[in-house]
């Protein structure tokens, strides 16, 4: 029915009186028209009930008169009749009864005849032709009238009451209920909306009525649910152009840092491999091979920074994480600050993920080397790991805690962006996490920072499970 109402209605504009009271609020606008309708409805009442009851009392009046003056002009003794104590009937003299002069003569003059002033006279005499005594009888006039007055009062308390009554159920239960209530929830959705309060903007189905507040209620929810998607929707297509623009850039800077690196990295190698062949000593034998080691990883390192420019397609194995952890740190604790750090291996035996494992070394040797700058001498590094579910799919969490001042707060909403570095010493060059961030993305997981409620930073990895 409502909706056949909007398609036959055509809107028109507010002006004059219209737009006044268009203007007025809800509640002032509905004390109006229910003010308006209890004066109509009173009217209606008393023009429908008054008149008929005047009409019903005049009628009653005349047939009681008649019938009164019927029985005074007769000889009937007036003592004896039945419930006549009202009508004041007195019979006596003339001066008894203070009879002016000129209706006395008339009296005289009519004996048996009943005398009357007017059709609308109190009181009426006559004079008993029998004794020659004279009687006054008054006639219920006053009675009739004070009835009609009595049933208008009583008519107007009635309204009133009932007036009242409605007032305070509309007022009080209805319109609260069901008028003012909805309108509140929708405006405070409203300001909810504006001020970006996602929690608050949605109205709760179950404060919804089901009539064309209720609807629109309901439609407004729908549009706002489309539109807060819609926003997220392009908020997400920005962030991937971002993260693109940035890593394309990266990816430059990558391919020219590596093209940089290769030439020394050869000469180097070379250098130290012909040291082990020269040099006798064990332990010296053993550091030269451990550098042997750091160059070939550098070399692995430097190919990698070639793939991320490219970003070609990385061959993906199970990896386990345990053992990726204890050989991360082993090329981390080449700096000799890390023989005074305490690291601990936490990660499950069980846990692997899906990945390339040297990209993935390079993640995690990223992070393990800026725990290990940011602690004191003597503190302490903790790997572990914990499973979780998203999207109906296993993945795995790694943490790198550290027990040192955390990151500051005016660097943490940005601490992968290029070049931003928490340190202050020469160490950091800011691109450390931004490389980890875009190997963590190509294996299609998440990296985030913060800082630990009891001191220090973590730093946490999330990947597919290869379980």
């Amino acid at each position: 029915m409502f909706n056949r109402i909007q398609a036959t209605y055509t809107p028109k504009p507010y002006r004059g009186l219209s737009k006044r009271f268009g203007d007025l609020k809800v509640r002032p606008k509905l004390i109006v028209l229910h003010n308006l309708f209890f004066l109509i409805l009173a009217g209606a009442v008393y023009l429908t009930v008054i008149p008929a009851l005047e009409r019903r009392v005049a009628s009653a009046k005349t047939i009681e008169i008649s019938l009164i003056t019927e029985i005074f002009s007769g000889d009937h003794t007036w003592a004896r009749l039945p419930a006549m104590e009202s009508y004041d009937f007195r019979e006596g003299t003339a001066s008894e009864l203070r009879i002016p002069g000129t209706i006395q003569d008339w009296l005289d003059d009519h004996p048996g005849s009943v005398w009357q002033n007017s059709p609308q006279s109190d009181v009426i005499y006559r004079k008993d032709p029998r004794t020659g005594r004279y009687r006054r009888l008054t006639l219920p006039n006053t009675v009739y009238d004070a009835v009609i007055e009595h049933a208008k009062l009583a008519l107007f308390v009635v309204l009133g009451i009932i007036y009242a009554l409605a007032v305070l159920l509309l007022e009080l239960v209805i319109m609260p209920r069901y008028v003012y209530q909805p309108l509140s929830l929708m405006l405070e959705a409203d300001h909810a909306s504006q001020r970006g309060d996602r929690e608050q903007e949605i109205i709760p189905e179950e404060l919804m009525p089901g009539d064309e507040i209720g609807q629109i209620m309901r439609s407004r929810n729908v549009s706002i649910t489309e539109l807060r998607k819609q926003e997220d929707e392009l908020a997400h297509a920005l962030s991937q152009m971002e993260a693109q623009d940035r890593l394309a850039s990266l990816g430059l800077l990558s391919a020219s840092v590596a093209h940089e690196m290769n030439t020394p990295l050869a000469v180097l190698h070379g250098s130290i491999e012909k040291l082990i062949e020269t040099v006798p000593d064990a332990a010296a034998q053993e550091r030269l091979r451990r550098m042997i080691r750091v160059t070939e990883r550098l070399r692995t390192i430097s190919e990698g920074l070639v793939d991320f420019a490219r970003v070609r397609k990385q061959e993906m194995t199970r990896v386990p994480l345990r053992p990726l952890m204890e050989e991360a740190w082993g090329l981390v604790a080449i700096d000799e600050k890390a023989s005074q750090a305490h690291f601990v291996n936490n990660v499950s035996e069980e846990d692997a993920v899906e990945g390339n494992a040297d990209r993935l070394m390079q993640v995690f040797v990223n992070l393990l080397r800026n725990s290990l700058d940011a602690i004191e001498p003597g503190g302490s590094v903790c790997v572990e790991s914990r499973r979780l579910q998203r999207d109906g799919r296993p993945w795995i969490a790694i943490c790198v805690d550290d027990n040192g001042p955390g990151i500051p707060a005016e660097v943490l909403p940005d601490i992968f962006e290029a070049f931003v570095s928490s340190r202050l010493d020469a160490k950091g060059t800011g691109l450390g996490l931004t490389v980890a961030e875009g190997i963590v993305q190509q294996h299609g997981g998440s990296i985030n920072a913060s800082n630990r409620p009891g001191g220090g930073a973590r730093l946490e990895v999330t990947l597919r499970s290869a379980a």
